[in-house]
Parts: C-alpha cells; sequence; structure tokens
C-alpha cells in the first residue's frame, strides 16, 4: 500500500470505530483493527528490507563491475604474453564471451 492508501485505511478504520451501527453485523471491525495493526507493524521493517536491498543490489552491481574489469585485464594479459606458456587454450576459451554470432545474410530476390 501507498501512502495515499494508508491514509485511506486509517481514515476508514478511525469512521468504522467510531460509527459501528452503519456497518452491518458480517463486517468484523476487530479483524479490521488487527490487519491494519499488523500492516503498521510490518510497514517499517518492509521499508528496511526495501533500504537494505537497494544497497545489496548497488554493492552487488559495483563489485560486479570491478571483479568484470580485473577479469578483462587477466585475458588481455594472457593474450598478450600467454602464448607459448601453455595459456592458448585458455585464452581462447575466455574469448568465447566476445564472439559474435555471425548474421546470416538475407536471400536476396531475384531481379527480373
Amino acid at each position: 500500500m501507498g501512502d495515499k492508501s494508508r491514509a485511506f485505511v486509517s481514515k476508514a478504520l478511525e469512521v468504522a470505530t467510531q460509527n459501528p451501527e452503519f456497518l452491518p453485523r458480517s463486517f468484523d471491525l476487530n479483524e479490521m483493527r488487527k490487519d491494519v495493526q499488523l500492516f503498521e507493524a510490518l510497514y517499517p521493517v518492509l521499508l528496511s528490507l526495501s533500504q537494505l536491498h537497494e544497497l545489496l543490489d548497488d554493492t552487488s552491481i559495483a563489485v560486479g563491475s570491478e571483479a568484470y574489469a580485473a577479469a578483462l585485464q587477466v585475458y588481455n594479459y594472457a593474450k598478450a604474453s600467454g602464448q607459448g606458456a601453455g595459456l592458448d587454450a585458455v585464452v581462447e576459451e575466455m574469448g568465447q564471451r566476445f564472439a559474435r554470432k555471425s548474421r546470416k545474410s538475407k536471400p536476396q530476390a531475384a531481379a527480373l
């Protein structure tokens, strides 16, 4: 629920609590009150977890970027000085990361 919905629910609970006579007998005001109280208790936890998730995501992206940059350096060093050092197969395997799929040429219509 967003802020507007939270305010709406809170106002509805207030109205229902102050004027229970217009509600049908089947309406469980205590159940509504429990739901609202539980939601309000969970809301700060949800906010904290959302912030933590955002921080973890940012950190993961930053660390992943640094790891990838370091891997590129290793690959380039191995490519440059790895010949004859038994790294050819590994360099070729790592190079598959950059292999492009060849585009199939579109069949051209026969000229009339």
